[in-house]
């Protein structure tokens, strides 16, 4: 049986609370790692999530599927995530992910990968960003869907 606190996999920085940093395992040699995380502003002042950054990872880039004349194509999110005042933003909505490029080595489902997460506002966040079975990605209001 395990505690509240032992299975707790959130993050806290003033008004902006992070819930359940996530990254699907990824395929042997997969040449980067999609992440995805729930963050809610429970302020009165819109923030911005501007970067995450890895010690796993050659790079973390914020990026948006865009479907142009029916192809998808992921476009880098060069202004970040606008996360607003009393809003709850999921990384992973309409197409949106982190994109962990050359990870140090494959990550598995059970483990855990150092990330921080910079806000214009709230500023860096250290959080854990557990890699998990690849089968569905879950957000507010998006149960069962497959990435």
């Amino acid at each position: 049986m395990f505690s509240t606190a032992t299975l707790a996999h959130d993050f806290t920085s003033g008004s902006i609370y992070i819930d359940h940093p996530m990254i699907q395992e990824a395929p042997p040699n997969a040449p980067v790692l999609g992440g995805y995380v729930t963050i809610h502003n429970n302020g009165d002042t819109a923030d911005r999530l501007l970067a995450i950054e890895s010690p796993v990872a050659d790079k973390v880039e914020l990026h948006q599927s865009v479907v142009t004349d029916g192809i998808a194509r992921m476009q880098p999110m060069v202004s970040g995530l606008e996360v607003p005042a009393g809003e709850i933003v999921w990384l992973g909505d309409n197409g949106t992910h982190a994109m962990f490029v050359k990870p140090d080595r494959r990550y598995r489902a059970g483990d855990e990968i150092p990330a921080t997460l910079v806000f214009e506002k709230a500023g860096r966040v250290d959080v854990t960003f557990k890699v998990e079975e690849r089968s569905t990605v879950e957000g507010p209001g998006h149960e069962g869907h497959v990435r």
